[in-house]
């Protein structure tokens, strides 16, 4: 039982019980003991590693797919490069790799990184430091992105963004809790059912012991960035894994040492995360009066970005990785690794050309 263990278990006696949202707030952000606060997740060393961290490709063919985006677009002379969450710096860094084959787009890009981690930002700078381009940092997506038009990235992202869960009782929807018993952190329904929950209805009748599973940070920040790109043109690429179903069915997981363990039982020391609700994040694309494409499965993306072409050319050049170079690609892509839980959704303005993948 550590410390934040015991801080979140006084919390709820003061004050009652945390939704889920509350509790991954504080296991993931809190400023002295939370997990992105303390620890360095990514790779075989950390919790668990990401695309970009499995082969430089994964950053490249996104990078292309970006500045095609802004050629389609009719390459404006200032727009804002941006990536959420962007892990160790490894993602931008080969986006601006692949990047500088285009002419004018890293020059037209003003680099922006939305980190909410002071650990984490020392890192990316580090990796950037070398990468020929200056780069200013943000914790959260604020008013100055909307000046110009939008470029943006987020890779496993929206999968680590607060989510409340609800159940379907005898008596209505009650909301799943975070609640002590005897000093031990448990689930537990809340006392009394809830009135007018937005659970769309066209999503299906609830059954009782139905779980309704939503973020209404990830929707948020899908609108926000949609609005962006609607009045000022760009395009955004969500990938993370994740679903296109109704909402119902509870995700929540938590991952430590690169294995699954309790959510509850160490918060602070494993990531806490839940899969993106693709459907709601296009819903609310819609709402801001951009176009949403996709979902597509991350490998089908890959592959029609050209990651085999890609991967045949390092190979040649780097006989020794060749072995190496195909087993990323395999695991990038194959249905039993990543390619068919991870996805890609595209947000861009509407009446533009359909990007590649799509």
């Amino acid at each position: 039982m550590n410390a934040l263990y015991q801080r979140i278990v006084r919390l709820i006696e003061t004050q009652g019980p945390l939704s889920i949202a509350q509790f991954m707030t504080l296991a993931l952000h809190d400023p002295k003991a939370g997990y992105y606060a303390t620890r360095q997740p990514f790779g075989a060393r950390g919790d668990f590693i990401t695309a970009p961290e499995i082969s430089q490709i994964f950053g490249e063919l996104l990078g292309l797919w970006l500045a095609q985006c802004w050629q389609d677009q009719d390459s404006p002379p200032h727009f804002h490069l941006v990536e959420l969450g962007p892990g160790r710096g490894t993602l931008m860094r080969d986006v601006l790799r692949a990047g500088r084959t285009v002419p004018g787009f890293c020059e037209a890009a003003e680099i922006v990184l939305v980190e909410a981690s002071p650990g984490l930002t020392a890192i990316q700078r580090e990796t950037l430091k070398d990468s020929g381009v200056s780069a200013r940092w943000l914790t959260h997506l604020d008013e100055s992105l909307e000046s110009a038009p939008l470029y943006l990235l987020a890779n496993e992202f929206f999968d680590a963004l607060p989510v409340r869960q609800y159940v379907m009782s005898k008596d209505g929807w009650r909301e799943r809790m975070v609640t002590e018993k005897n000093g031990t952190l448990d689930f537990a329904l809340a006392a009394h059912p809830l009135k007018g929950l937005a659970v769309p209805e066209a999503r299906g009748a609830a059954e009782p012991g139905a779980v309704f599973e939503t973020s209404p940070a990830a929707t948020a920040i899908a609108e926000e960035i949609a609005q962006t790109i609607a009045a000022k043109g760009g395009a955004a690429l969500i990938a993370d894994y994740g679903h296109m179903g109704n909402g119902f069915g509870e995700t929540l997981q938590a991952v430590k040492g690169h294995d699954y363990t309790k959510v509850l039982e160490a918060p602070g020391e494993a990531d806490i995360s839940s899969h993106v609700d693709f459907a709601a994040l296009a819903e609310a694309v819609k709402r801001a009066r951009a176009f949403a494409l996709g979902p597509a499965d991350q490998g089908a993306f890959l592959d029609a970005l050209g990651i085999n072409i890609r991967a045949q050319l390092l190979s040649k050049a780097n006989p020794k990785d060749a072995h190496v170079i195909a087993s990323a690609v395999h695991r990038l892509t194959a249905p039993d690794q990543m390619g068919t839980l991870f996805k890609a959704m595209a947000i861009l303005p509407e009446s533009v050309p359909k990007p590649a993948g799509f």
